[in-house]
């Protein structure tokens, strides 16, 4: 059933995957709901004038422009709308833009759901001090608006991780521990759906059990490798 409470959130990602695997999050973890996901500025375009979401997790890169120009348009300021801006640009310049234009938090791909949670935690936060709060005072304020991400990250989730299929997941690396994998290997070595398969990856990296490495191809679209952590990583 739909939670009609929850806050609307869009999701502009022209990666299917990382786009389905950021709403399961999302909507596993916090009182969010998404409303939509686009893969093109104009698709963004069309779904933000349809919900007006609170919330919008952009990608830079699109087929159609950089998704920093959304964060500059009218449409974009003609409603009350966060931005958690995510890209695998990290040059000083799109970031000092993209803030300097009000994004509220700032990733850079490959995100991490660490990351992501402690993002999403602030956002939360802000909501909820914007509908409580009516007198603030300076410590208030600087809590609000200055708390550095870090403060903000938990420990990680296992909400969804079924301990059985973890263990599958984890045998792959402890019999090579030297290869990298990508998740194609892992769903063929363990028999369970890419999207299931990078949860579970996800939920390793974040326990600290496997390690990554990025192989960039196409600009925008890192492509990630899996190996087993060791104990001087």
């Amino acid at each position: 059933m739909t939670d009609t409470g929850a806050l609307k959130v869009v999701i502009v990602e022209d990666e299917p995957h990382l786009a389905e695997l950021h709403r399961e999050f999302i909507e596993q973890n916090f009182h969010l709901r998404v409303v939509g996901i686009a893969a093109t500025l104009e698709q963004a375009r069309t779904l933000l004038s349809q919900h007006q979401p609170r919330l919008v997790l952009l990608d830079n890169y699109l087929p159609d422009g950089q998704g920093v120009e959304l964060i500059d348009s009218p449409l974009l300021k003609s409603f009350e709308c966060s931005v958690i801006f995510i890209t695998a640009a990290s040059d000083m310049q799109t970031c000092s833009h993209a803030m300097r234009s009000g994004a509220f938090d700032y990733l850079i791909k490959p995100v991490f759901f660490q990351r992501l949670r402690a993002s999403l935690e602030r956002f939360m936060l802000l909501v909820h001090t914007l509908r409580q709060v009516k007198v603030v005072d300076q410590h208030a304020l600087d809590k609000l608006f200055n708390l550095p991400a870090g403060e903000a990250i938990s420990a990680p989730s296992s909400k969804g991780i079924e301990p059985s299929t973890l263990e599958r997941v984890k045998q792959v690396f402890i019999d090579h521990p030297d290869n990298f994998w990508s998740v194609e290997q892992v769903v063929e070595d363990v028999g369970i759906s890419k999207t299931t398969c990078r949860r579970y990856l996800e939920y390793c990296v974040e326990i600290g059990f496997i390690g990554i490495e990025i192989q960039y191809g196409n600009i925008g679209h890192p492509r990630r490798l899996y190996r087993k952590r060791t104990d001087t990583e």
